[in-house]
């Protein structure tokens, strides 16, 4: 037979559904809870105490929450019983008071007006997410003030902490996901939809992450940088860069960047620190496109990895020092990282080979591991 603990677990189910019913203004209407028609059939005092502990907590005895209805039933091993045929909460207040929700929902139905009160356009929303309302209850004051800044000024052009709405400075930050969701329906025309950072997404300044990169040519450098050699600028600025070179070397380890300034002078070539996966950053550096690109990493499999990351930017990406020959003459049986990837990769046939032995070996090579001599020989 159903418990009273069941019954809370039903009814607390249900509880979204009637959140819903008051955001569409419907009458409350009988909400019943399934039971379960089983009961002890092994002796009278046993059924007596279930009959007893479900009734217990009905709103007979406690006067708030769940009604019980009666048949008497004829049983096959008890003989003629009261069996409890419907369970049900009558009234709103039986339902609330039984799930201690009272006071919540009293305040979700002045926040609820509050907020269709000022953005008519968020009750859709509301209906979707109303535990949302329920647990943002003393931000609401605060977002709905930065929503009234982003329709009056939907391309603020600013930085987030700079924008003049009277909230805590850390507040949007803290808040970014309830206010990404109301925006987006909000300002919908003006959103930049592909993007998921919050800034990009909402047209707002933002810090940019920082391209490093080391002129490998003196004569470039004198002529652009005023004889600086190790620079490093937003990806904006560098997307932006219009400089007279051949060819760039993409290094994985800031380790191998300091390195690349003592290498042979290379006409026409600047060394960019791709800081591993982050080499993501790259991807829209457009005047790549026609240059010699060559990238140097682990040789590892997450080296290889981030290759064939940016190979699929710039397919006309080669390795260098990521070789059999390589591996074999300077590896010192460390371990690498294993990896999850079970995707082809974008590798050469070679390259792919070298992967596999890793990836079944879990090998590694750092590149800061191979001798400069080494490098400079073969540069």
């Amino acid at each position: 037979m159903i418990t009273p603990q069941e019954i809370k677990k039903k009814a607390e189910r249900k509880y979204v559904s009637f959140l819903q019913s008051l955001v569409e203004n419907k009458p409350f209407e009988k909400l019943v809870i399934r039971g379960d028609k089983t009961y002890t059939k092994s002796s009278l005092p046993e059924f007596g105490k279930e009959i007893q502990l479900i009734i217990s907590q009905s709103k007979e005895k406690k006067g708030f929450g769940y009604t019980l209805e009666f048949q008497q039933v004829r049983t096959k091993h008890l003989g003629t019983q009261d069996l409890p045929t419907s369970i049900y909460f009558d009234c709103e207040k039986d339902f609330l008071k039984f799930l201690g929700k009272e006071r919540e929902v009293e305040l979700f139905k002045i926040d609820f007006a509050r907020i269709i009160e000022t953005f008519p356009e968020f009750e859709e929303w509301i209906f979707n997410n109303p535990t949302k309302v329920i647990y943002n209850h003393m931000e609401w004051y605060s977002i709905l003030k930065v929503c009234a800044y982003f329709k009056q000024n939907p391309k603020p052009n600013l930085y987030i902490r700079e924008l003049p709405v009277n909230v805590h400075t850390k507040f949007i930050e803290r808040n970014q996901s309830v206010i990404k969701e109301l925006l987006d329906v909000l300002i919908s025309d003006h959103i930049n939809s592909e993007e998921k950072q919050f800034e990009k997404r909402f047209n707002l300044k933002y810090s940019e992450p920082q391209i490093r990169f080391k002129i490998l040519d003196k004569e470039l450098s004198q002529n652009f940088f005023s004889g600086l050699d190790d620079i490093a600028i937003p990806v904006s600025q560098f997307e932006s860069l219009n400089l007279p070179i051949q060819k760039v070397l993409i290094v994985e380890n800031k380790t191998t960047l300091y390195t690349a300034l003592t290498l042979p002078k290379m006409s026409g070539a600047i060394a960019v620190f791709g800081s591993g996966f982050s080499v993501y950053n790259l991807k829209k550096i457009y005047w790549f496109t026609n240059l010699e690109l060559l990238y140097w990493g682990d040789i590892d499999v997450q080296g290889f990895e981030i290759l064939s990351q940016f190979r699929s930017y710039f397919p006309q990406t080669q390795s260098i020092f990521m070789d059999s020959f390589t591996f074999q003459k300077f590896f010192e049986n460390d371990n690498g990282t294993p990896t999850k990837v079970s995707t082809k990769l974008n590798l050469t046939d070679k390259e792919q080979k070298l992967y596999d032995i890793l990836k079944t070996n879990n090998w590694r090579l750092e590149q800061e591991k191979i001798p400069l001599y080494w490098i400079k020989e073969n540069i």
